[in-house]
């Protein structure tokens, strides 16, 4: 262990982190059911209570119904074509399965929580189109205030006219601000110098996930659950201390989640997901644990990564991929996270398979991004598949998340405590890769 602190001690001069970003492809839709339930402390937000679209291929509105007028802003992305409105903080009461169905320009929409007072509404298109225009009726004539969205058919080179000459959203300030908001500064005292665990529960906000049936099966309300009980068990112990990446129903971009990671200077991050695999491939049951490699263990792991990876396009956010410095000391330190990551992976499932089925290839690699930091060991588990009927009793049944939850904890900690007594006090001082701010 020595090694590795005087690793992170000459990487403290690298320029940059090596967690490229992959390139968001056009993805297909799972298009939203709601977002769970919002508690009874959002229940002065503006409700928004049905959504409906109007038209044809050549121009589409679409308009949604509320109990008081709202501010919004809307902008278009491309590859894939989608629109987005970002509005205040609304409570979506609308009817289950709203948004599954397209009409005209429009091949699907989702809506959620983007981060604290914010909500967003993603729009899918079958193709170039521009925005004719946004607006917010006031009630009258016994309707509703409601927010309109107006859309017309261009072709490309005019979409991308559009495109330039629209203002670039940010997300990242509102997003460090949620941040801020899930893990509140602590009064001032004597440093906390207990090692970090970073859990990542999957997806959020629009970005639905997996999912079967209705919100009880949706792939961010399960691994939300999941993980808030994760925490809680390795907090009792006092052991360590934990970071959540979001804590309630908040879309997260997969830089800014890899950013908390580093930013903590983690000893952990662990990704919480479900699986699925799509009809007429037939089933598939267990937990699978995943690690970080350039070439995928096999077809589905590829597909699986891939599919993860395209969270930013659903959730709205288009990401370029940024340039790598080949710098051999990276490599290095890339090189003994991932021994670190693959050795925590197998003391993980050996703990899982005493207590929780496990898939049949419980191992897997792929080029996740969100276990793309260079110096923070990181996994990624896929709890069960929400496709299987015997994996979803499990995954909303408390007596099994208690047992999956035990034997995660156990791992953790059985990992970290021999990686610190190894590493010695010099690990704690060592000088890590800086984070891009």
């Amino acid at each position: 262990m020595a090694s590795r602190a005087n690793h992170h001690v000459l990487l403290g001069s690298a320029l940059l982190c090596a967690a490229a970003l992959v390139c968001l492809q056009p993805v297909a839709v799972r298009a939203a059911e709601g977002p769970a339930p919002m508690p009874a402390a959002v229940s002065n937000f503006p409700i928004a209570s049905d959504a409906r679209l109007a038209g044809d291929a050549r121009q589409t509105r679409f308009v949604l119904d509320l109990d008081k007028p709202i501010q919004h802003r809307a902008f278009v992305l491309a590859d894939p074509y989608r629109v987005v409105i970002d509005v205040p903080q609304v409570s979506f009461q609308l009817p289950a399965g709203v948004g599954t169905a397209g009409r005209g320009l429009i091949k699907a929409f989702r809506y959620g929580l983007v981060m604290p007072g914010g909500s967003r509404i993603v729009f899918d298109l079958t193709g170039p189109a521009k925005i004719a225009n946004s607006y917010v009726l006031e009630a009258a004539n016994g309707q509703p205030p409601r927010l309109v969205l107006e859309l017309v058919e261009v072709d490309r080179a005019a979409f991308l006219q559009s495109l330039a000459q629209e203002p670039r959203p940010e997300l990242r300030p509102a997003i460090a601000d949620a941040n801020a908001a899930v893990t509140p500064a602590k009064p001032a005292g004597p440093p906390d110098n207990r090692a970090v665990i970073v859990i990542d529960p999957g997806h959020g906000g629009p970005d639905n996930g997996t999912q079967a049936g209705g919100s009880e099966f949706m792939e961010k309300n399960l691994v939300l659950t999941f993980g808030l009980a994760l925490r809680d068990r390795i907090e009792k112990s006092g052991k360590y201390r934990v970071v959540m990446t979001r804590s309630d129903d908040t879309f997260i971009p997969l830089d800014e989640r890899v950013r908390i990671a580093r930013s903590h200077s983690a000893a952990l991050l662990v990704s919480i997901h479900a699986d699925a695999l799509p009809r007429g491939e037939g089933d598939a049951q267990g937990a699978t644990i995943y690690t970080l490699s350039e070439k995928a263990s096999d077809a589905k792991a590829e597909r699986l990564a891939e599919a993860e990876n395209r969270s930013d396009a659903i959730g709205g956010v288009t990401m370029s991929e940024e340039p790598v410095v080949a710098d051999i000391l990276i490599d290095l330190a890339q090189r003994e996270t991932r021994t670190f990551s693959n050795r925590f992976a197998r003391i993980l499932m050996g703990e899982m398979k005493t207590t929780v089925r496990m898939h049949q290839h419980p191992l897997k690699s792929a080029g996740f991004r969100v276990l793309k930091a260079p110096d923070v060991p990181s996994v990624l588990v896929e709890l069960g598949y929400v496709s299987n009927k015997g994996d979803r009793e499990h995954l909303v049944s408390e007596s099994w998340r208690n047992r999956t939850v035990g034997a995660m904890s156990q791992a953790i900690d059985a990992f970290l405590a021999k990686r610190l007594v190894s590493a010695g006090p010099t690990e704690g001082a060592a000088v890590r890769l800086p984070v891009k701010p």
